[in-house]
């Protein structure tokens, strides 16, 4: 599935996919957190982007949201994803699939809760020249 998932998106950027800006970060990422560009493609005014992001064990991507949709493949560990009324909205396993519809209604936050590093691979779906994320400061949660 990893193969078949990363191969589609990989596809997905080849034929239709960009560089959508740096990452800034109002609750910045924890220490270690990386993210590796893949491959990266404008079509008309979308830029497609695939990124590799590692999050050590924990630490978290900082509270944010995507100004278009994001798909995420969880290649190895385990995500904890918040949304900003401080709830889990779901634990991701190795080999499991995230959807992120954007916009400012969908502010969140990926941990590494776990014990081994978090990798993701990671296509944005963004209008051209779009940041990868817009950051927001802690909406109240006791974590970041």
């Amino acid at each position: 599935m990893r193969t078949a998932f990363r191969t589609a998106l990989t596809g997905a950027v080849v034929t239709a996919t960009v560089l959508a800006g740096g990452t800034a970060h109002a609750t910045p990422p924890g220490p270690g957190v990386v993210g590796t560009l893949i491959a990266q493609k404008t079509v008309g005014d979308t830029d497609y982007v695939l990124r590799e992001i590692t999050v050590p064990p924990g630490q978290a991507t900082g509270w944010h949201y995507h100004d278009g949709p994001v798909y995420g493949y969880v290649k190895q560990g385990t995500l904890s994803h918040y949304h900003a009324d401080c709830a889990s909205d779901g634990v991701y396993p190795q080999g499991t699939v995230v959807r992120e519809p954007g916009g400012p209604g969908d502010v969140h936050l990926g941990r590494n809760e776990g014990t081994t590093p978090l990798v993701l691979e990671v296509l944005y779906v963004l209008p051209h020249g779009s940041p990868y994320s817009e950051d927001v400061p802690n909406p109240g949660c006791s974590f970041q």
